[in-house]
């Protein structure tokens, strides 16, 4: 897939491949593609990486220079977004402060929190986790339990957080909680910034069916922060992390694809060296996965279109991430099954190849970032306008 978005950041984009051409290279060549959001492999190599995206500039391209970024527009994130999956670079190790916080404290932070903390995520002296899910409360966000209650200048947390990406790895946590006991569902919420390293913090690795062990769940025990870790009001927690969760729909619509078209063209492959082309049926599930992988790039096109436009993203970019988890499933389903016997044969210790490990990750797709019964309730109400579901 090429595309070029046009004169107005031609230059840009050749810098941007001129960069990478010189400095992925070595051992940072030698772990293209290697990582995601559900897959900590190579975590140190992946961490050099980005203090050598830091040092060229190229962590926080759109976020403002006196913050330490360049201070560039949004179409010239998306180009250096997608020029980063073009080569297939190591996946950020910073991701969570990148991505989600780091957008959000621009948004919603205090301008002392900004300064506080955006130079030192570009840096990539401080990394971060995101304290929402918990036992319970995954997809139903509003059930958070977790607690916070002020203590002068000090709130103390206490509560439990689970699927925490990268947790084992976090020096700070920017956690949901509950700040009014009285109150209920989305209202009386608020969102703390939490340091890790203190007593009352404790983090374990929960490992996947991958065997990866970027998941962690937090306990806090009377866990403690100043009272000025707030980040937007206090009792307005709510409206602050849905404009995290909005925020990840962002720039990460081209990489995504990209891996994507990449799986789909191994497949085709691996079809044509299994002589699976020949079966009239496989022959079938094979281009229809790759018609899939086609609509997710219109999708995507159009949203972004609409982004760099200045507009508000209409019903495909609501559905882009219930069509993307589960049409990503099938894929490596098939993938596997292509694959035959030897398909389902692990390495010493585990150890699993690129196909296997793809697929083993899609099946939390259809979990995270929203799961697909919830995709399908929003879709409902808000895109269709159908009655909302009866609570209980």
């Amino acid at each position: 897939m090429e595309l070029d978005f046009g004169p107005a950041v031609r230059d840009f984009r050749d810098e941007v491949r001129d960069w990478l051409a010189d400095h992925l290279v070595g051992e940072f060549a030698e772990h293209r593609g290697v990582g995601g959001p559900t897959d900590g492999a190579a975590w140190e190599i992946r961490l050099a990486w980005d203090r050598e995206l830091s040092a060229g500039g190229w962590l926080g391209v759109g976020w403002p220079r006196e913050y330490g970024g360049r201070g560039l527009g949004l179409l010239e994130e998306i180009v250096f977004e997608y020029e980063y999956a073009r080569v297939n670079a190591p996946y950020r190790a910073t991701v969570n402060a990148l991505d989600l916080l780091g957008p959000m404290l621009l948004a919603m932070g205090s301008e002392a929190q900004k300064q506080r903390f955006l130079p030192r995520i570009l840096a990539v002296e401080e990394l971060w986790g995101q304290g929402f899910s918990e036992p319970g409360a995954g997809s139903d966000l509003a059930s958070v339990r977790t607690r916070a209650e002020r203590d002068g200048d000090e709130w103390v947390v206490s509560g439990q957080k689970v699927w925490t990406s990268f947790g084992i790895h976090a020096d700070w946590l920017y956690v949901l909680t509950r700040t009014d006991p009285q109150s209920a569902r989305h209202k009386g919420l608020s969102l703390l910034l939490v340091p890790t390293d203190q007593p009352g913090v404790e983090i374990r690795p929960i490992r996947n069916l991958a065997g990866q062990d970027e998941f962690a769940e937090v306990f806090l025990s009377d866990a403690r922060t100043g009272a000025d870790m707030v980040v937007g009001e206090v009792g307005q927690g709510w409206r602050t992390a849905m404009a995290t969760l909005g925020i990840e729909r962002g720039t990460t619509l081209l990489p995504q694809q990209l891996t994507f078209e990449r799986e789909a063209e191994a497949l085709i492959d691996l079809a044509r060296e299994r002589g699976a082309l020949d079966d009239p049926m496989l022959r079938r599930r094979i281009v229809d996965a790759w018609i899939s992988v086609r609509i997710m790039r219109t999708t995507n096109l159009r949203t972004i279109a609409e982004l760099t436009a200045g507009r508000t993203p209409g019903a495909q970019a609501t559905t882009a991430k219930l069509y993307a988890s589960t049409r990503h499933q099938q894929l490596g389903q098939l993938a596997t099954e292509l694959a035959g016997p030897a398909g389902q044969i692990v390495g010493e210790d585990y150890g699993l190849d690129t196909r296997q490990r793809s697929f083993l990750l899609s099946l939390a797709e259809t979990i995270y970032g929203g799961s697909s019964e919830i995709q399908r309730n929003i879709i409902g109400e808000q895109v269709l306008g159908l009655p909302k579901e009866p609570r209980p």
